[in-house]
């Protein structure tokens, strides 16, 4: 599956798992990238796009 959103360009983000001994490992954050049919421009396709943009209504979704 894509890492990315497709419309804001949000994407993996890495740093370090961090224990109690302040041991450090590295680790990654991935946004939550569903795939969706989009209306663009008249036409259905199909993106990675990111629940925030999703629910904020960046994207139009077809049925």
């Amino acid at each position: 599956m894509a890492k990315y959103c497709e419309v804001c360009h949000k994407g993996v983000v890495s740093g370090n798992n961090v224990s109690h001994s302040n041991r450090k490992t590295k680790r990654k954050w991935a946004p939550n990238v569903q795939r969706v049919k989009v209306v663009e421009d008249g036409t259905v396709t199909r993106k990675y796009v990111c629940t925030r943009c999703l629910r904020s209504g960046l994207v139009q979704r077809s049925i």
